[in-house]
């Protein structure tokens, strides 16, 4: 078990640093030279050969990385072009927002999910079950534009419940960021919600064709209890992971939700670095995103293993 977790952690660690590669590759190939768009109309020849040799773009790509990326783990992300503040200070208030709306939009929608996944298995081929599905294909099929346009003219312009611009100050309550980040909260759970509830509703009923909850059906017990402490423990581990990789969403895929509410999160603040072309700020995004998809995804490839008895024992 433990040679297995160690492997797992060192494939994490190479995925992480191959992306590391690809995330300062991509930003080197953005089009136009990075000093003659810091000059502007003032970019001369002299002056573009100084601002390069003071931002380094002189020196070869791969000393450029490695220096990058040996500051970037000692949590020296560089300075922003735009602003001349350290990365950190830049991207901290903007990650503990989107940190703050996805755990909000996680909260509610993990639970519900597995909970409709389960009743939607107990009741197969019910009018509930099939309300269920067609509901999650809806929501599957609309983008998180038109969701969260469609929720702003609903209950913003019509109703004027929630409003539609999400922006969380310091003076405000826990409950007032509660209430003005509803809506960009219901978009992420709307989109989410259908591929957790599909995935438990699909992995249960695998299980309910095996032979020992076919024995327990024969025994008399309720499908309740045989879905709840039967099915759902050896259907656990594709559940987790697609909880995994919807919650990696809430934090890396919010760009779109962010931009239609106005929310100052990590993905917005990522989109105005690259209009800018604040290069480290993109390069401190991108790498923040990865950190979070892997070690996710890491998370549930180990709790799927934990809660898989034939991999937790030798064979």
């Amino acid at each position: 078990m433990l040679k297995l977790l160690v492997q797992r952690l060192a494939l994490g660690v190479a995925t992480l640093l191959a992306v590391s590669v690809l995330i300062f590759w991509v930003t080197e190939l953005l089009p136009g030279d990075l000093a003659s768009n810091i000059l502007g109309q003032s970019a001369t020849p002299e002056n573009i050969a100084a601002i390069r040799a003071e931002l380094g773009l002189d020196r070869p790509a791969v000393e450029r990385y490695t220096e990058w990326l040996g500051d970037a783990v000692q949590g020296d992300l560089g300075k922003s072009l735009a602003n001349k503040r350290p990365v950190i200070d830049v991207i901290g208030p903007r990650l503990v927002n989107t940190l703050f709306l996805a755990i909000y939009a996680a909260v509610i929608a993990v639970p519900l999910s597995v909970l409709l996944g389960i009743l939607a298995a107990i009741y197969r081929n019910s009018v509930f079950d099939k309300g269920v599905n067609i509901a999650s294909l809806a929501a599957i099929s609309m983008p998180e534009f038109f969701i969260g346009y469609f929720l702003i003219l609903f209950m913003s312009v019509q109703l004027k419940w929630f409003p539609a611009i999400a922006t969380i100050k310091p003076e405000q309550g826990f409950f007032q960021h509660l209430y003005v980040t509803f809506l960009p909260m219901l978009t992420l759970i709307l989109v989410v919600i259908a591929h957790m509830m599909r995935m438990t509703r699909t992995s249960v009923l695998s299980v309910m064709s095996s032979p020992y909850v076919e024995m327990a059906v024969l025994k008399g017990i309720p499908k309740g209890r045989i879905v709840v402490h039967h099915a759902l423990p050896n259907a656990l581990a594709p559940i987790i992971n697609v909880i995994a990789i919807n919650l990696a969403y809430l934090i890396v895929g919010v760009v779109v939700v962010e931009a239609v509410f106005t929310f100052n999160g990590l993905g917005r603040l990522m989109v105005d670095a690259v209009a800018k072309r604040d290069i480290p700020v993109v390069q401190a995004c991108g790498l923040i995103f990865a950190i979070v998809f892997i070690g996710l995804n890491l998370i549930a490839d180990v709790l799927s293993i934990l809660s898989n008895p034939r991999l937790r024992h030798p064979r």
